[in-house]
């Protein structure tokens, strides 16, 4: 299966299209996550976000980022179990901080290269183990590049070192991912983590990786909705179901 993907996404890669860099087409912000990968987008100066994550399990997590140059952004994200629901709330023990900063921004012939740290796991947290039920990014480096394509199609691609390794799964991480725009204000997008921090430890990654999926719709300016579907591959060992389902939405405006 990983090899699968890889051979997928390095065709995707060689594609002869026009590289059209989204900013361009009177975007003032580009995305910058898919579903839970990090790509190589980061929020402009002047800008504030604030997004909401709706898991099962009643998990609530939110966050804010704010951009602080053209090619930095710092956030804060803070969030909780069975938040959404009934019975006591199991908050997270700490606030996520993440961090990013635009290395190369993207031309016709390279794309957006960005590093970052990203603290914030996401879905169950398991204390035992110190860890969240989907790891957090930790430090990263993505890459992102944009064509187009009866709309826009993006690529892109990211290498994480989560810090959350009591579990005994302390490994380097690599994820690809791909977002095609259906007409003016909806896009769909996959996204494939490898687990390679993820697939060691009998309680969690079965080794196949996780497969996720999600749709954006873009309601109103500056205002999405999305929808997610994680792990299509059934990789978590602890979990009966085949797939979990999610809400996404995020509101970006420009302040300054």
């Amino acid at each position: 299966m990983k090899k699968i993907f890889i051979i997928v996404f390095s065709f995707l890669l060689s594609i002869p299209v026009y590289s059209q860099i989204l900013a361009g087409e009177k975007l003032d912000f580009e995305p910058r996550f898919l579903v839970d990968m990090p790509t190589a987008g980061v929020l402009k100066r002047g800008y504030v976000s604030v997004g909401s994550d709706l898991m099962p399990g009643g998990v609530l997590l939110t966050r804010l980022d704010v951009g602080v140059f053209d090619n930095l952004s710092f956030g804060i994200s803070y969030g909780g179990e069975n938040v959404i629901g009934s019975g006591d709330v199991f908050w997270y023990k700490y606030p996520g901080v993440n961090i990013r900063f635009k290395l190369i921004d993207e031309s016709l012939s390279l794309p957006s290269i960005a590093v970052g740290a990203d603290l914030q796991g996401k879905g169950r947290y398991f204390d035992s183990e110190s860890r969240y039920e989907i790891k957090s990014p930790g430090i990263f480096a993505a890459v992102s590049k944009n064509y187009k394509l009866l709309g826009y199609l993006s690529l892109h691609g990211t290498v994480n070192y989560s810090f959350e390794q009591k579990d005994g799964d302390g490994f380097a991480n690599f994820m690809v991912g791909i977002e095609k725009t259906v007409g003016p204000s909806v896009s769909v997008m996959v996204e494939y983590n490898f687990g390679f921090n993820d697939n060691s430890n009998d309680r969690y990654g079965k080794g196949n990786g996780y497969l996720h999926a999600g749709i954006r719709w873009a309601v109103a300016e500056g205002f999405s909705l999305g929808f997610d579907f994680r792990d299509l591959l059934n990789n978590k060992k602890w979990s009966p179901s085949t797939a979990d389902r999610g809400i996404k939405f995020e509101f970006t405006r420009r302040i300054l």
